[in-house]
């Protein structure tokens, strides 16, 4: 049985592709406008939140520009915003979640540049940003967030490095248009190798997921939308530094981990902590950017995401569920 995840991540290349073809000169465009700014606000939720966090760690190993993370209603609390010479990036699938809309508006009263980033030509983001860029992606409904996930984390890349113009930054661009090719070469070849694996961790219901730098946003998304949205399992993600601050404690025997590794500077730490895993027999499962790409390293989330995906795609299946359907999400609103 194909679920329509399985449709949604066969149509990321295409998504990629599409999204670079229509909106590179304007992404271009608003990134000069940003080039002067002194803060910038990354705000989102669910997926959305996991693009802005590998964004903005992916950027800070080449610049100090001051990039601040927040979910939507944190952002519409929060005391100490900067109101001048600054912006804000949005990033919604609909277009319309009630936390990032607030956070959209409450940028707008203060006068603060507002940049939307969605998928959904008639959404309010779309309509009430100052710029917006519209993902090709098509209407999406699995729930984990595939082809839309990956082009709101390419226009983040796109929008970012372009603004930073340093020599390094452009490497990255130009791997980044790379992008939608190598993706289609993933999904074909790393569906069945994960398949398998799923087939291994079928019956666990637990699972950790660790990375450094960029890949944590990564961990955060396949912890919180995958493994606890998708294939109903618990998890929790972690920054790699932190493995010896509690998950220590509970890294056993027969536990599953789930590590991504890009040989960061802090992937130094992924690796002692994949070694202390192995030697108390805890289940490692290693996702590691070299077996995949040799593209720049800072585009990692890319790389990963799609075994990834294949893996917890199977892992909902062989735990008989429907990856793509929710049991609370939609039914709950904060009015």
């Amino acid at each position: 049985m194909k679920y329509d995840m399985y449709n949604e991540v066969q149509e990321q290349p295409k998504s990629l592709a599409e999204t670079l073809k229509e909106e590179k000169d304007h992404m271009v465009e608003i990134a000069q406008k940003l080039k002067d700014t002194d803060k910038i606000y990354l705000v989102g939720c669910g997926s959305s939140l996991s693009t802005c966090y590998s964004a903005r760690d992916a950027l800070g190993f080449l610049s100090d520009r001051t990039i601040e993370v927040h979910t939507g209603y944190e952002f519409v609390h929060h005391k100490n915003l900067q109101k001048t010479n600054s912006a804000l990036i949005t990033t919604s699938q609909s277009g319309e979640t009630a936390d990032t809309l607030a956070a959209l508006r409450r940028a707008k009263d203060e006068g603060i540049y507002t940049i939307s980033i969605t998928n959904e030509p008639e959404s309010s983001m779309m309509k009430e940003a100052d710029d917006a860029v519209l993902t090709r992606c098509g209407r999406e409904t699995a729930i984990l967030g595939t082809k839309t996930y990956m082009t709101q984390l390419l226009c983040l890349y796109q929008i970012l490095f372009s603004m930073d113009g340093s020599e390094e930054s452009g490497k990255i661009l130009e791997d980044l248009d790379k992008i939608p090719s190598i993706a289609q070469k993933l999904v074909e070849t790393t569906e069945e190798p994960n398949r398998e694996l799923a087939k291994q961790y079928m019956d666990d219901d637990i699972f950790y997921c660790m990375g450094s730098g960029p890949n944590f946003g990564l961990a955060y998304k396949i912890a919180m939308t995958m493994l606890m949205e998708g294939a109903l399992k618990h998890a929790c993600p972690l920054y790699s530094g932190e493995f010896r601050h509690g998950l220590i404690e509970r890294a056993e025997k027969d536990v599953p981990i789930i590590f991504l590794d890009a040989g960061f500077p802090g992937d130094e730490l992924t690796n002692k902590s994949i070694d202390f895993s192995n030697k108390i027999g805890a289940k490692t499962i290693t996702f590691n950017m070299g077996d995949f790409s040799d593209i720049h390293p800072l585009l990692s989330p890319f790389i990963l995401v799609i075994p990834v995906e294949w893996f917890i795609y199977y892992l909902s299946h062989y735990s008989g569920e429907d990856p793509g359907s929710t049991r609370h999400i939609g039914k709950v609103r904060y009015d």
